[in-house]
């Protein structure tokens, strides 16, 4: 299928319809620039780019480029996490208080890092609204967090962790391994795969990051008058401080080099994709041990499902991974798991069809039912059989 935008890179004959919905993404949804890449057996079958990697369309996409996939960057941190479990690092049923202290405060005390990795925990938002800025500053983002009080009791239900996820997940990443949470991932995660994709950017990565385009470019400063209880933490959820979720900060320097990994991990297709190969795989590839197996099988396993808090609609999750739905499907086996990001990115694998798929776009599409990542994913499942 010939394309308006110049696509690079290359697909098995088998999987050429990935291609035609990769073109089709250019010509039908808009696409700024991305880039997709299919895993099956071990062996690469699709990786495509193509489009721009600035917001005046005069930069050709690379190989190499990186961007933000927002969400995507939590399923790195969920195998960040399982590796530590399986290790016996963290108890995942230990409370997050027994090595940060100061998280006791107001009815905390028995949170675990189980129910934070479910989204469990009650604590999606921060009620005291907080200065423009803040979440480039972990330290204060944990800070606020331990001061807060569970919207929910925790453990009695469940509810998106949007972006604080990252932050409570990383506290206690931080304070057990004694290094920042994207160095800690880059060390035993990602860097020993040889995966390109990274909380917290330094050096000549910087040079290498798409622009993201977002129709909204102008953050709220202040929540709007009336809200309150549920309504007040779906909308902090997101917006407090303004900035949170990327909104007007997420083309700056600051941002990039930022720790936040619930929202700002960048990565390529490939580097999402080599991630997911590694856990189809069972969590070993090449000789490297990435996780225990007990430990993998327990993260991808359902923790909690039902109506979400936050979301306001169903959702299903094992510890940190999203869990394939038949309305978004993650593979086409039940045991699919991953992670969607803002904007239609996302990696997963569906370890029964030996699959990993990553997905990288800069453009804020919409965020549920994403015809880009869709019309590939179906593409790739038809493909499989």
């Amino acid at each position: 299928m010939a394309s308006s935008a110049r696509i690079d890179g290359v697909v098995d004959a088998r999987f050429a319809a990935v291609r035609d919905a990769f073109c089709e993404n250019f010509d039908l949804h808009n696409e700024l620039g991305g880039a997709v890449c299919v895993v099956v057996d071990g062996r690469v079958v699709v990786d495509l780019w193509g489009g721009y990697r600035d917001l005046a369309s005069t930069r050709r996409w690379e190989r190499d480029t990186l961007v933000d996939v927002f969400s995507v960057g939590k399923g790195l941190l969920a195998t960040g996490v399982a590796r530590l479990a399986g290790s016996g690092a963290v108890d995942l049923d230990a409370p997050i208080a027994s090595v940060w202290p100061a998280f006791a405060a107001n009815d905390k005390a028995e949170i675990t890092l189980r129910h934070v990795l479910s989204h469990a925990a009650g604590l999606p938002a921060i009620r005291r609204r907080l200065a423009p800025g803040s979440m480039l500053s972990p330290e204060l983002m944990r800070g606020a967090l331990a001061d807060e009080t569970p919207w929910w009791a925790p453990g009695t239900a469940h509810g998106y962790h949007v972006n604080t996820f990252g932050f409570l997940v990383g506290a206690v990443v931080e304070r057990v391994t004694g290094r920042s949470v994207g160095t800690y991932l880059g060390d035993e995660v990602t860097g020993p795969l040889g995966a390109d994709f990274h909380v917290g950017l330094r050096g000549a990565d910087l040079d290498r990051v798409a622009e993201f385009r977002w129709v909204l470019d102008v953050p709220p400063e202040h929540e709007p008058s009336g809200l309150e209880g549920y309504e007040l933490m779906r909308y902090n959820s997101y917006w407090n401080p303004s900035g949170l979720s990327g909104l007007g900060v997420v083309n700056t320097e600051a941002w990039r080099r930022c720790e936040h990994p619930s929202t700002n991990a960048h990565a390529t297709a490939r580097g999402v994709a080599r991630l997911y190969d590694a856990l189809a795989r069972g969590g070993r590839v090449d000789g490297y041990e990435l996780v225990a197996p007990e430990a993998l099988r327990e993260a991808s396993t359902e923790s909690v499902v039902g109506e979400d808090l936050v979301l306001g609609r169903p959702s299903r999750f094992g510890l940190g991974f999203q869990l394939t739905q038949p309305e978004r499907p993650l593979g086409r086996s039940p045991s699919g798991f991953g992670h969607f990001g803002a904007g239609g990115s996302v990696g997963f694998c569906d370890p029964e069809a030996s699959l990993a798929f990553g997905y990288v776009t800069s453009d804020m599409g919409p965020r549920w039912q994403n015809p880009r990542n869709r019309g590939l994913t179906e593409a790739v499942l038809a493909a499989i059989g």
